[in-house]
C-alpha cells in the first residue's frame, strides 16, 4: 500500500526541547521512513506544550536536523491526546483527499493508535519505533488499557465493552 502522508505521534518534551529516548526513536523511524520514499510529506501530531515548546515543534525541528526537508514537515498543533492526534491529523489529510498514511509511534502504543487512526477515517499502516529488549513494559501496558477507555470515552464519547 503506498502511503500519502507519514504520521508521527509526538511524545512529552522535557525543557528547552530536551526529546526522550521513545521521542528520538520515533523520530528517526519517521525520518528512516521518509528516506525510504513511502510518502513525501511527514505530518507531526502533538500540540500539548511543555515549558512553551509544543511537541510537535520539537520533532519538526529534530526532524529537519535529521535531513527532512522542513517544507516537507506539517505540524498538527490541537491534539492533547492519542484520538486528538487522530482527529485532527485526519482534518488535515481529508482537506487534502488523504486516507493512506504510515503511523509512527512506539510499538508498545501502535494497537491504540491505529484503532484511533481508523475511527477517524484513514487508513494507517503500522511502522512502530521499536522499544529496546530488557525494557519493562508492564506500566506501559497498565497505561495503555487505561489511557484507550480515557480516550475513546472522552474523545469519541463511548466506552468500550
Amino acid at each position: 500500500m503506498a502511503c500519502e502522508a507519514i504520521v508521527i505521534l509526538a511524545c512529552r518534551v522535557g525543557p528547552g526541547g530536551y526529546l526522550s529516548p521513545a521521542a528520538h526513536r520515533r523520530i528517526r523511524r519517521g525520518a528512516e521512513a521518509f528516506a525510504e520514499g513511502v510518502a513525501s510529506r511527514i505530518v507531526v501530531s502533538g500540540g500539548r506544550r511543555w515549558q512553551g515548546v509544543s511537541e510537535a515543534e520539537a520533532f519538526a525541528t529534530r526532524l529537519v536536523e535529521l535531513g527532512v526537508p522542513a517544507q516537507a514537515i506539517d505540524r498538527e498543533l490541537c491534539s492533547l491526546s492519542t484520538c486528538e492526534n487522530a482527529r485532527y491529523t485526519a482534518r488535515i489529510l481529508h482537506a487534502r483527499g488523504q486516507r493512506r498514511v504510515a503511523l509512527v509511534t512506539c510499538d508498545w502504543h501502535m494497537p491504540r493508535a491505529l484503532a484511533s487512526f481508523t475511527l477517524a477515517g484513514l487508513e494507517p499502516l503500522a511502522y512502530p519505533a521499536t522499544t529496546p529488549r530488557g525494557r519493562p513494559m508492564h506500566r506501559s501496558r497498565l497505561r495503555e488499557r487505561v489511557s484507550w477507555r480515557l480516550d475513546r470515552w472522552m474523545t469519541w464519547g463511548w466506552l468500550p465493552r
